[in-house]
This record gives C-alpha cells, sequence and structure tokens, in this order.
C-alpha cells in the first residue's frame, strides 16, 4: 500500500476514493479502523472514513493517530488528511489539531493545506477561498448549522486552529510552476503548513508533481487529482489502473435519504418532487415528540410503488433550521434525524431496498454504521465528488453516498442510471 487516508467524514472519504480511483490508484475504503482481515494484496490507497469533523479536537486528534498508525503499521508510506472542500471547521478545530498531530507523529516539518476542487466550484487565491465564485463566507457555509464559516481566509482560519505557522504558496508560483520552490522558500522562513492557491485542475496537478516527498498532504479531494501520476513519474508505483465504469448493484429496490439542509441537498429534494418522486419530510419536533418514529418511516417506504424510488428527507432552510435548534439545541436536532434515518436504513435491506442514495456526511456515517458496513468498493462517478460504491462487509448494498454541497440539481434523479 502506496497512500493510506485519513477522511474527517464518510462522504469525503467517498469522494477522496473516487478521485483517487478515477486517476489510476486501486483504491478501497473502510469505515473506521478496518480489521486486520482486510485483503490489501491488490490494494494502492485506503482511506480511513472517521466521524471527526465536528467532535472535540481532542478526540478528532485521537482517532486520526489511531487510523495513522494502523495505515503505517499496514505499509502505507504516505499520509493524507482528508477534509471537506469548504475547510468545515470551527476556531476550536479540528483541521489545525489533526494537521499538528500528524505532522509530529510523523516527524515532518511541512506540509500545505489546500481543499481547492474546482469541478465543484471550490477555488483559492490569494489564500482566500471561494464557492462557485463567491467568498466563502458569503456563501451559503455562512450558515452551516454545524460549522459555520464567516472567513474566507485560510490564513487566518488556520491560524486560529493551531501555534504552527501558516503560511501561502499563491497564485503567481503556482501558475508559473514554481510550487517546489516555493515550499522551499515556505520552509525556509518557518512555514509549517502553507494554503496553496488553485484556480483548475492544471493547478492541482502541478501541485501534486511538487507533493511527492512529502510524508504528508491535507486538503479536499482535488489535491489528489495529480498524486497518481506523480507517485508513477516518481517511480513510487508501476502502472496506473483504470478506474471502474459500471458496478454491479444487487437486485432489489431503491430509495434516498437525505439528511443534509445544505442548498444543494434543498435543490435536489425540490427537483425530484416536481419529477413527482413520493416524499416524506422529516421534522425533528416530531420525532421529538414520539408523534414520528422509524417504524412509520420504514411502513412508508415500503408502501410506495415498487417502480418509483421514494425520498425521505429533513432539509430545510436555515431560519427553520435554527428556529428548530433553539427548541431542541443544536446537536440535539441533529442527532434525532441521524438516529432515526440510520435505524430506518439498517432495515431496509430485509425489506428489499439494497439501492440506497444518502444524502449528508453525517447521515451518511450514521447510515453505514448502522448497516454494519464496514468497507467500500468505489464504482463510477455520477457527479464530482459522487461515486456509486458496494459493500464489501454487511449486507449487499449498492451506496451512494453524497456530501451535502455535491451534485448537480437532477443529482436524486439521474444517479441510478450508472448503476448496472
Amino acid at each position: 500500500m502506496l497512500l493510506g487516508c485519513i477522511a474527517d467524514d464518510l462522504t469525503g472519504a467517498t469522494d477522496l476514493s473516487l478521485m483517487l480511483s478515477r486517476e489510476g490508484l486501486r483504491t478501497v475504503q473502510s469505515t473506521g479502523l478496518p480489521g486486520d482481515d482486510l485483503d490489501l494484496s491488490e490494494v494502492d490507497a485506503l482511506v480511513v472514513a472517521l466521524k471527526s469533523r465536528t467532535i472535540p479536537a481532542a478526540d478528532a486528534v485521537a482517532q486520526s493517530l489511531a487510523a495513522a498508525e494502523w495505515l503505517l503499521a499496514h505499509g502505507a508510506q504516505r499520509l493524507f488528511f482528508k477534509y471537506c472542500s469548504t475547510f468545515d471547521s470551527t476556531d476550536d478545530g479540528n483541521i489545525g489539531p489533526v494537521t499538528e498531530a500528524l505532522l509530529k507523529r510523523l516527524d515532518a516539518g511541512f506540509t500545505i493545506a489546500c481543499p481547492a476542487f474546482p469541478a465543484t466550484g471550490r477555488s483559492i487565491y490569494q489564500g482566500h477561498l471561494f464557492v462557485n465564485g463567491v467568498p466563502l463566507n458569503e456563501s451559503s457555509m455562512r450558515d452551516h448549522p454545524l460549522t459555520p464559516m464567516r472567513d474566507s481566509d485560510l490564513r487566518r482560519v488556520l491560524q486560529r486552529q493551531t501555534e504552527l505557522p501558516v503560511g501561502l504558496v499563491a497564485y503567481a508560483d503556482v501558475d508559473a510552476g514554481a510550487i517546489t520552490k516555493a515550499f522551499q522558500r515556505e520552509q525556509a522562513a518557518g512555514i509549517r503548513i502553507a494554503i496553496v492557491d488553485a484556480l483548475q485542475d492544471a493547478h492541482l496537478r502541478e501541485i501534486g508533481k511538487a507533493l511527492v516527498e512529502l510524508k504528508l498532504v491535507t486538503g479536499g479531494s482535488g489535491i489528489a487529482i495529480g498524486l497518481p501520476a506523480a507517485y508513477r513519474d516518481a517511480g513510487l508505483i508501476d502502472t496506473l489502473t483504470p478506474p471502474a465504469t459500471s458496478i454491479a448493484a444487487p437486485e432489489g429496490r431503491g430509495a434516498i435519504l437525505a439528511g443534509s439542509c445544505s442548498a444543494a441537498t434543498r435543490g435536489q429534494v425540490a427537483k425530484a418532487q416536481e419529477a413527482g418522486l413520493p416524499t416524506l419530510r422529516i421534522d425533528p419536533l416530531e420525532i421529538a415528540a414520539g408523534r414520528l418514529t422509524p417504524a412509520a418511516v420504514i411502513d412508508w417506504l415500503v408502501s410506495q410503488a415498487a417502480d418509483v424510488t421514494p425520498l425521505v428527507y429533513s432539509s430545510d432552510d436555515p431560519d427553520s433550521v435554527r428556529a428548530v435548534q433553539e427548541k431542541l439545541g443544536r446537536d440535539k436536532a441533529g442527532t434525532l434525524v441521524e438516529d432515526l434515518l440510520a435505524t430506518v436504513a439498517a432495515a431496509l435491506p430485509e425489506k428489499g431496498f439494497t439501492r440506497l442514495l444518502v444524502a449528508g456526511g453525517e447521515t451518511s456515517g450514521a447510515v453505514v454504521n448502522a448497516l454494519g458496513v464496514k468497507a467500500l468498493s468505489i464504482g463510477p462517478e455520477i457527479d464530482p465528488g459522487v461515486p456509486w460504491t458496494r459493500s464489501r462487509s454487511g449486507p449487499d448494498v449498492a451506496l451512494a453516498l453524497k456530501s451535502g454541497n455535491f451534485g448537480a440539481p437532477d443529482f436524486f434523479l439521474k444517479a441510478w442510471s450508472s448503476l448496472a
């Protein structure tokens, strides 16, 4: 195994797994620490999905270090710390503390932080993160219920999370291909973590060439676009493997479970409703009052016609989300929805639902844990950052695990055509 990856949530892990697979690395994803029985004989990259994005920083560090120890013990030559392309975090972490801990574990002097992902509208210029051309703090991420992002300057954001000096490799150096020299300059100035500008895939591929010797890379999945070819050209891997163009899905019905309140997911719900998909809205207040139960949701799903794909969703606008959080508490509101959807998902395979599309990182993590799926094979891309996967353990299911912010408006409608 060449590359060991630690992702701070499940959909982010799937996103990274897709990118590495698409670019030629034989990639497997695990949910949590894998068992020692996982066959790594034909694996170039293993992506360990944690659920550490919004937990206390000390816990995130402990989980990430445990994953790092497992990966290093099983032969990983390089480590990759994956976080969201919108740099989801608070002033307490967890990006800074985890990066700092991994650098210390590897006895590494320098790494980068680059969440750029141009294919999904995430770009970095002069250290500022833009989402579809809008500064991060003016995008919908400003109102994220767990990690509201109120500053687009990634140097400031990251510096508030770590005592390590944070620098910048700016557009001029990246566009000129002078990235390695810029890394050397930053290190000579005492910088330990450098934000790296990137506006297009060509920049990410050039950056990849300069990352070959780094023991640790941190960023979104976009920065991985240049790593496989760079590793091959450096002789760290012999050949690149073409990605899967289809995935065989088990026979059965499909269902959509959406726990994200992002603008993208809300748009996808609206598009599905316009197309006539049967939908059921989950209200946290109804769950808290005991008026909505997993059994009722399961009964509703089973009652839908077999030739349609039903959608269960909790997605709502920011004002409504805040109103619910004021009544229930921020964490409780989210947990109620996650727990209900996870309980529903766990029961679905026995009800004949073997093809599940799940929207939202926290929701996806809860669903996969409830299903007992410990590892995933990576299939074809539906939209940038989102592939179909198939379980390698637990019930035989096909899963599309979507970050709330990802996917075109018609994602819930078109995803099913990628299944064989």
